[in-house]
């Protein structure tokens, strides 16, 4: 597959939430935590559980830094 976002990074899924319609997993990126919020249905489809490799894809025009 061949994506347009050019921030693509790999890690570890250090644990998954799962709601009643979307789920919150939780991907180690070196010292970093990501967290993103996807569908059921995705998290079904893709299968991911706690230890698997995963990649956080991003693509977003602004990003907000705040203190």
């Amino acid at each position: 597959m061949k994506l347009s976002a050019r921030n693509v990074l790999k890690g570890k899924v250090s644990g998954v939430t799962k709601g009643k319609t979307t789920a919150t997993v939780k991907l180690k990126v070196g010292d970093a935590d990501i967290t993103a919020s996807i569908t059921m249905e995705a998290l079904k489809e893709l299968k991911l559980k706690k230890g698997d490799t995963a990649f956080a894809v991003i693509k977003a025009s602004d990003v907000i830094i705040g203190k």
